[in-house]
């Protein structure tokens, strides 16, 4: 067995109930683990501070001095121990709030200590609580002298002893138990490219680094690796799904796709439109099933991409689909599709959950035939009672709402699988993409129509809500309609119930009937309101719509030309840019408008400041990307891949891209790894089949 796979109790000095906490709070269940347990960040041991000379801030410092005394303080709930620490010139004190007695009995005085912590600051004196302690004899024996690794830890491990002394002293243990060097495991071509340090002294380096060069040239070295093993197995993955799964042949582009580009079509395309048509154009002829994710920001055209792509697919013969999230969502494509194609001999149906037994039944036969050539509906396309004649292809619209499940169930509605495209209005920057969706192809629209009036964005504090509603007002006064959410923060369901009902009596009062009309959506009323509202908002017979977060990602009120955001400072990015994107449809002028209190955090500042600066899906993208990290932005459904152990998306980024250009140019030219240079890739890939606990295994 590999040494390495052993169960970390085995390990000296960790034992049974070490290793129980160990798995619990950190995972660390093997040596493998353990080693792979990267350290947060170095502190350097080196420079020792004079208590006079100590930085006015919280900074992390080491001092060399004596305990002159200590004593026990009692306070309101229990007790603290305080020492006074010298240097031989200047005083200050050490205070413990728990571990008293046993820390008490192990401090002696006039012996020399090396303490090492955070600052506090009380009425201009310093204090540690809780420094990490050392003789001045055991410091001098130890390694600690320049970097020192901090490692991951929790409270609770701290509170049972196992402090970052204690994993330290694990660490040494286990690199000194492992008699032979780590295998190297990226190819020597590889590494000579960017001048990356080898494996075994990769891994003594970020434990244990003598400086900051050798930490640098570890930390790049195993950036690099982790990246490159992911990108190699999201794109081997690809590379083997193309060759495992046929596709059909759109060999042709017939009269239904050029009378509609020639007659019917409502306004040129953009190149970026022009580029995916054709990128899904080599995709659906080359004989390998698409799969492909296409990106575009709120109102880039990619229902007129996925429109002549399905033509593409009746022009060969084949039927098309267009999945969507909710019956709101698929009526609106239904129709908007219905009206772009007018008479062009193209048959299409929907299918929701309301739809009537007896148009089932009709529908049921007519796609069976293949006399209709286009489905649009929810879930209720891929019900095993839904047969096609001969689908060619499935369009999701909306990704996130559909898990991997549902788009199986399309698969399995022809012979061969269908081609997929799926359809996504949330912008991830591209990094981000390859790591997250790197077993799909991406195409993306990154430019909007000619013509398109950019929506003005504008924050305002609750304190000039008059004002606002004075504009929302001259709005509705020339036949506007108008959006206004609440925030919905789902542990605090009450409260959000009550902002919305207390928005809503506000508004009332400033929006009186019969003058006006006002629709209210939130989670707690049932479906079926809330698609009577949404649909009496869509025909125009209510001005206002006060809603939570529940409005529909995607649907089109072209009339509604104002999205006033209340508390804009509670939501994320990229959900402020989803709502911004429920306005300006229209010819007119819109406008978003942010509500918040004056008390922000930075982090609120930024984001706000951000939506007022761009209307660029790509650009908020990045700084959502930045300020909450990637499993985040995610959520759960792709976070196996995200869960990195050394690399940072957004700060090696370059080390990313590189990998992943680097992964690809070796499968080009050998997609099996059979070559011997790339031996070890092949047993690497197979260890950590059969481990998965190296990096990151993506079954």
């Amino acid at each position: 067995m590999d040494v390495l796979q052993t169960p970390i109790e085995y390990l000296k000095g960790v034992g049974p109930s070490r290793a129980k906490l160990l798995k619990e709070e950190l995972n660390l269940y093997t040596f493998q683990d353990l080693l792979h347990l990267f350290p947060q960040r170095h502190i350097d041991r080196s420079t020792f501070y004079k208590i006079k000379e100590l930085p006015r801030n919280s900074s992390e410092v080491q001092i060399k001095g004596e305990i002159i005394k200590t004593q026990m303080i009692q306070q309101k709930n229990g007790k603290r121990l305080l020492a006074t620490f010298s240097d031989g010139e200047t005083t200050m004190e050490l205070v413990w709030f728990r571990g008293h007695q046993w820390i008490k009995e192990s401090l002696k005085s006039n012996i020399p200590y090396v303490i090492f912590g955070r600052l506090n600051w009380y009425a201009n004196r310093p204090n540690m609580p809780h420094p990490e302690m050392d003789t001045l004899e055991n410091f001098d024996k130890g390694f600690s002298k320049s970097l020192q690794a901090v490692y991951p830890s929790t409270e609770k491990l701290v509170s049972k002893g196992i402090s970052q002394r204690v994993i330290i002293k694990m660490m040494t243990e286990l690199l000194q138990s492992i008699k032979n060097p780590f295998v190297e495991t990226l190819p020597e071509d590889l590494r000579s490219k960017y001048n990356l340090i080898d494996k075994h002294n990769a891994l003594k380096n970020i434990h244990f680094p003598i400086d900051q060069n050798t930490l640098t040239a570890a930390e790049n070295r195993l950036k690099y690796e982790e990246l490159f093993f992911i990108q190699l197995q999201l794109l081997m993955k690809n590379l083997q799904r193309k060759q495992k799964i046929k596709g059909f042949i759109f060999g042709k582009v017939g009269k239904h796709f050029n009378n509609f580009f020639n007659e019917k079509l409502p306004f040129d395309l953009t190149e970026a439109q022009k580029r995916v048509i054709r990128e899904i154009r080599i995709d659906t002829g080359s004989g390998q099933q698409m799969n492909r994710l296409l990106q575009g920001d709120v109102g880039s055209g990619k229902t007129i991409v996925a429109l002549m792509v399905m033509l593409i697919a009746a022009d060969n013969g084949f039927q098309s689909c267009l999945m969507a999230p909710t019956e709101i969502l698929a009526k609106q494509h239904f129709q908007s599709l219905k009206s772009l194609m007018g008479d062009l001999g193209i048959s299409i149906a929907l299918l929701t959950g309301s739809t009537k037994k007896a148009e089932r039944n009709e529908l049921a036969i007519t796609l069976e035939s293949g006399d209709l050539n286009i489905l649009i509906g929810t879930h209720s396309v891929i019900e095993d009672k839904v047969k096609f004649k001969n689908l060619g292809l499935a369009v999701v619209d909306e990704q996130h709402r559909f898990g991997v499940a549902q788009r199986a169930k399309l698969w399995r509605k022809n012979v061969i699988p269908p081609h997929v495209l799926v359809m996504t209005a949330t912008p991830i920057p591209r990094t981000l993409a390859m790591s997250v969706y790197g077993d799909l192809d991406i195409s993306i629209i990154d430019e909007l129509p000619p013509g398109r009036i950019k929506v003005k964005t504008l924050h305002r504090f609750d304190s000039n809500r008059l004002k606002v509603f004075k504009f929302i007002s001259d709005e509705i006064k020339k036949g506007r309609q108008i959006y206004i959410v609440y925030p919905l923060i789902k542990e605090s369901e009450k409260m959000d119930y009550k902002d919305l009902m207390d928005g809503y009596e506000s508004i009332s009062r400033a929006f009186p009937p019969p003058q006006f009309q006002i629709s209210i959506v939130h989670g707690q009323i049932p479906a079926k309101d809330k698609d009577y509202e949404m649909e009496r908002f869509i025909k125009k017979q209510t001005q206002i719509m006060v809603a939570t977060t529940v409005i529909e990602v995607g649907v089109n009120v072209p009339n509604a030309s104002v999205m006033v955001i209340e508390s804009a400072e509670r939501f994320g990015l990229s959900q402020l840019h989803q709502l911004r994107g429920r306005v300006g449809r229209g010819n007119d002028q819109s406008y978003c408008i942010l509500m918040s209190s004056h008390k922000l955090s930075l982090e609120a500042k930024t984001r706000l400041e951000t939506m007022t600066s761009t209307t660029d899906g790509f650009k908020i993208a990045e700084v959502d990307l930045k300020l909450r990290g990637p499993g985040d932005l995610m959520g759960t459904q792709q976070s196996g891949v995200l869960q990195l152990k050394i690399a940072n998306i957004i700060k090696d980024n370059n080390w990313l891209i590189s990998a992943r250009n680097d992964a690809f140019a070796l499968l080009r030219e050998d997609p099996q790894l059979k070559t011997e240079k790339n031996i070890p890739l092949r047993q690497t890939l197979a260890k950590m089949k059969a481990y998965q606990n190296i990096w990151n295994y993506i079954s």
